[in-house]
């Protein structure tokens, strides 16, 4: 999966091209983003998009992870980022990841986008499960959880680092059974 394409939005591999909009975005988004996720940081530039453009190559070349960039339909604008990764092929089951830039939040992206990449998930790749996992306090991505209607299982004891410090995090699951799609997208492969 390289592209899933929806109305009004695309999710899309990054290319070399979108680095410096993509360190844009980072910078901008340090106050509410940077606070749950430390490679988000003020520091962040061009070099630090290209490395990360690699590793997510490499890592859907090998079927680990599934990253992507939120863009508008026309795959212009980046809004945000959203991944299935940590992928346990022995247990075939996943994590869901999903970040909004700042200046683009409380706007149904990353519920939209997730619901994008659950729904491919399961049609496409055949997982068993997906699991997201937030930090406790991050109200906006467990807002997105609910939304998706996934299951919260537990509060997990010092699950995520967030700025070096363990922290607890809420594990929510969403199974394929339970998975009620209602988005009309195209998956390009």
């Amino acid at each position: 999966m390289k592209k899933i394409i929806a109305p009004g939005m695309c999710l899309r591999a990054y290319e070399l091209d979108d680095a410096d909009l993509f360190a844009a975005v980072v910078r901008e988004s340090v106050e509410t983003v940077g606070r749950w996720m430390g490679w988000c940081h003020a520091d962040f530039n061009s070099d630090h998009a290209r490395d990360w453009f690699a590793a997510c190559d490499k890592a859907r070349e090998e079927g680990s992870a599934y990253e992507f960039g939120i863009f508008s339909e026309d795959g212009k604008d980046l809004l945000g980022g959203a991944g299935l990764n940590m992928i346990s092929k022995l247990h075939n089951y996943c994590n869901l990841g999903y970040w909004v830039r700042q200046s683009c939040q409380g706007q149904g992206i990353a519920s939209k986008s997730a619901g994008l990449l659950v729904d491919a998930g399961f049609r496409e790749l055949g997982f068993n499960r997906m699991e997201i996992v937030v930090a406790e306090g991050n109200l906006a991505s467990i807002a997105v959880a609910k939304k998706l209607n996934a299951q919260l299982e537990c509060m997990a004891r010092n699950r995520l680092m967030v700025g070096g410090v363990p922290v607890a995090a809420a594990v929510h699951s969403l199974l394929p059974q339970d998975w009620q799609a209602s988005l009309t997208y195209d998956v390009q492969k």
